[in-house]
């Protein structure tokens, strides 16, 4: 009995860390999978090894040695996770091909609820938004394993530096100099061009912009939808590494490559810290709609800066909890459901 008690204690005080140790280990890796299977091994190692815990740190504190060792082991071959555009040159519409890399390649969406754990302060719910956003996910994944390590630790869950010199078993000075070199990179790459500002919650003015938005896709309005583009706006399709830039290419490409998509449905749902949809296109042989996409969208000045569709939809619709169908009389589905 008490040996039973003491196991499902242990079990419900390593489950309340899940989703905060699957945002630190989504941050690391940048893959939505890799992230689950390194917070799953994570807890079975704590769970087997909690006889040798000798209590000097918090479980958290030693949850976090553990996952962060575990991340370190899968990147030590080097892959690191991108975006179509971190690749390659924006292909011209006229010369566009699909072409798909292998799924290692990319840095993969991720729900906010897998990821986010409910916090009362509304700054530190901004900031773990705004750390799992594609652009600064994609910045992540620029830097040396264990730079990354000391940024997230720092700057995200703000640690204090004794503490991850502790986790990491070195210097104050060592930590404090990845750091500085950690902000540099990011710095390098802020200078690239604007990121997307997105209000926490959404602004009136930014709701109305994905109302429209929504109304101008569905109803496949090239016009409306090129109205809410940024001239320069971005639009990848991962797996394929074929990215476009700017409201022409865009919208010839949806009305000629992508014509089937006319006459889709957007499912609002909540994907790395910003506006997203689940996008079903219809299915001309059994009726309704069928998965086409998870589109993330980012958003500055009032327009749409960015349109990210992530294609392969056997992986990311079981992901949000979506369905694999959408019926014709169940077209409007309320977010959240």
């Amino acid at each position: 009995m008490g040996n039973g008690t003491a196991t499902a204690d242990l079990d419900v005080a390593l489950e309340k860390h899940r989703t905060e140790l699957t945002g630190y280990c989504y941050r690391m890796l940048g893959s939505s999978f890799e992230a689950e299977d390194a917070v799953q091994d994570t807890l079975v190692r704590a769970w087997r090894n909690h006889e040798k815990f000798e209590g000097r740190s918090s479980l958290r504190s030693w949850l976090y040695r553990i996952a962060t060792n575990v991340c370190l082991d899968m990147l030590s071959a080097g892959n690191k996770r991108a975006r179509p555009m971190d690749l390659s040159e924006a292909t011209p519409l006229a010369q566009a091909a699909l072409n798909p890399r292998p799924d290692h390649t990319w840095l993969e969406p991720m729900p906010d609820a897998r990821v986010l754990p409910a916090v009362a302060d509304p700054a530190e719910a901004a900031v773990a938004k705004e750390s799992v956003r594609l652009a600064f996910m994609a910045a992540l994944q620029q830097l040396p394993p264990k730079q990354r390590a000391v940024l997230i630790l720092r700057e995200v869950l703000a640690w204090k530096a004794s503490e991850v010199a502790e986790l990491l078993e070195t210097s104050v000075a060592s930590v404090n100099s990845a750091l500085q070199r950690a902000r540099a990179t990011l710095a390098e790459r802020a200078d690239a061009g604007p990121e997307g500002a997105v209000s926490d919650p959404l602004d009136e003015e930014q709701q109305r912009l994905l109302e429209r938005y929504v109304k101008a896709f569905e109803g496949y309005d090239m016009t409306a939808l090129t109205a809410l583009l940024h001239e320069d706006a971005i639009m990848t399709m991962p797996p394929f590494d074929l990215w476009l830039r700017g409201t022409s290419d865009i919208t010839g490409f949806m009305t000629t490559i992508g014509a089937s998509c006319a006459g889709s449905r957007l499912v609002p749902v909540q994907a790395n810290g910003l506006p997203a949809f689940a996008h079903y296109k219809p299915d001309p042989e059994n009726g309704g709609f069928t998965p086409w996409a998870v589109q993330v969208l980012e958003i500055s000045a009032g327009r749409i800066t960015g349109f990210h569709c992530f294609l392969d939809t056997q992986r990311w619709f079981p992901l949000f909890d979506l369905p694999l169908r959408l019926e014709a009389e169940a077209e409007q589905v309320q977010q959240g459901e």
